[in-house]
């Protein structure tokens, strides 16, 4: 398929009022596992890819980055994008660099973050980087400006919206602010930009329900899926620690899952 008709094909998936659910895999099998229940798009995790290789979140490079999207797309046929939080490069150029070679692995999109690791870029930075990034992908790449003011510790609902503003200007295809959870800045922001925009499901927010009525064009869950499975892990390797078998009963449900995913 043709980089336009893929980029294309998962645009036409944000529809106000009916958002694309879009799920987070962490490898191959658990993106063909998630495609298998029919999910029409996955995305990438960050902090779930980071765990597969015994580290917290923020801690691959580039390379393994995109090896990692390039085999999340062979694994699966819906379209796919990848979270590549800040470009992994200090300026614009390194960023160019980065979409470039992310095209050129055969996903339908990715993301890009304001936030360096250990501050926000300002706001005239942080555009430049973002059109950048939009013009080395126009029409084969669906671009999704994240603005990380409300989970970096500065909730400002006010320049959270002037970021995505200019980023929608500088050419992103869908505005991302994760972290705004009240149903009224939801609706305040959505009011304020004309992209589709992404909310990040967490406890305390919004539900899916509600956030169709407001408008937003897609939710997804983060590193949600991966650190519920590591949660799952840990709770069945306490159990046969403690001499407990019933991690047993999980068993055949896992199987049918793998035989169904992976035509087994």
């Amino acid at each position: 398929m043709a980089d336009q008709d893929l980029a294309a094909r998962f645009l036409a998936l944000h529809r106000p009022g009916s958002p694309l659910l879009i799920p987070n895999p962490w490898d191959a099998g658990s993106a063909r596992i998630l495609q298998s229940l029919g999910f029409a798009a996955v995305a990438t995790t960050s902090g779930g890819f980071a765990m597969t290789l015994g580290r917290p979140d923020g801690a691959v490079t580039r390379d393994e980055a995109l090896t990692h999207a390039e085999a999340i797309v062979s694994a699966v046929s819906v379209p796919v994008s990848a979270d590549l939080e800040g470009g992994f490069a200090a300026d614009a150029d390194g960023v160019a660099e980065t979409y470039r070679a992310a095209v050129g692995t055969g996903l339908a999109g990715g993301s890009l973050e304001d936030f360096d690791g250990s501050r926000l870029y300002p706001i005239d930075v942080a555009a430049d980087r973002v059109a950048a990034a939009a013009e080395v992908t126009r029409g084969r790449f669906v671009l999704t400006a994240r603005a990380e003011n409300h989970i970096r510790g500065n909730p400002d609902l006010a320049d959270t919206i002037a970021r995505l503003q200019r980023y929608q200007e500088a050419g992103a295809d869908v505005l991302y602010a994760p972290g705004v959870l009240d149903p009224a800045d939801v609706r305040t922001l959505l009011a304020e930009v004309d992209r589709p925009v992404n909310v990040l499901l967490l406890p305390g927010g919004a539900g899916i329900a509600e956030l169709a009525e407001l408008g937003v064009s897609r939710i997804s869950v983060g590193g949600a899926f991966a650190y519920a499975s590591l949660a799952a892990l840990v709770e069945v390797g306490r159990q046969l620690l403690a001499g407990d078998s019933r991690f047993l009963d999980r068993v055949p449900a896992g199987r049918a899952a793998a035989r169904a995913a992976f035509a087994i």
